[in-house]
């Protein structure tokens, strides 16, 4: 029951013909990351939500995915992504926010080593199952605060995404990315949110506003 080889082509609205249109709307949004775009073709997006909701799985909008979270548009999927490979592959990339682990399973599709942490026990439930399941076993998971990045890790991150808006980067986040590393994340003024790409140089962390987005809040603790 892999990605590669169980039947996911679905029918009607979960069909390859929808998502193949689903591709193009991306490419016409500025997606051109090939390894991105045919990632994003072959990860059934459907089977990430809930059944009443599978219809509309390929529609380019967040959908809910229960405890006040939701699963990001697949722009913003396919954005962050490309975002984290434009200075190349890397080996290791941790997720903050493994939500009900579609973004998960397409980061894991692209890098060797996947690591996610999710602060919701719940959701961490779900995405541990349904990742097993797709025999997907080049991710490692966490239930714990996110805002702690990975506990008791002894090396550092080439790319970390944070999946939840925040207002100041966590400390223990940056220590975790290595020289030339990149992060993508969500970052809020209060006033508004901006997809932002850090960079850590040789003088500290450098920062590039992006696309103006609406996420939800990174908060702190266990759930």
């Amino acid at each position: 029951m892999t990605l590669a080889d169980r039947n996911h082509q679905g029918i009607g609205m979960t069909s390859q013909r929808t998502r193949d249109r689903l591709i193009q709307r991306l490419q016409q949004q500025g997606i051109n990351n090939e390894q991105v775009l045919d990632v994003m073709r072959r990860v059934p997006r459907h089977l990430f939500v809930d059944e009443a909701l599978a219809h509309r799985a390929y529609e380019d909008t967040a959908l809910p995915i229960g405890y006040g979270q939701t699963i990001s548009q697949p722009f913003i999927v396919a954005y962050m992504t490309q975002l984290l490979l434009e200075e190349g592959n890397a080996s290791s990339v941790l997720e903050i926010g493994t939500g009900c682990g579609y973004q998960t399973a397409v980061l894991a599709s692209i890098f060797p080593q996947v690591y996610s942490v999710e602060r919701i026990e719940a959701l961490h439930q779900q995405a541990k199952k349904r990742l097993a399941e797709f025999e997907i076993y080049n991710v490692q998971l966490r239930h714990t605060d996110g805002i702690e990045g990975w506990p008791n890790l002894t090396y550092r991150f080439e790319r970390i995404m944070m999946t939840a808006a925040c207002g100041e980067i966590p400390e223990a986040l940056a220590a975790q990315l290595t020289p030339g590393g990149i992060m993508v994340l969500p970052f809020d003024n209060g006033v508004d949110q901006t997809m932002t790409r850090i960079t850590r140089s040789s003088e500290g962390l450098i920062s590039e506003a992006l696309e103006k987005v609406v996420f939800v809040p990174l908060l702190p603790g266990l759930s």
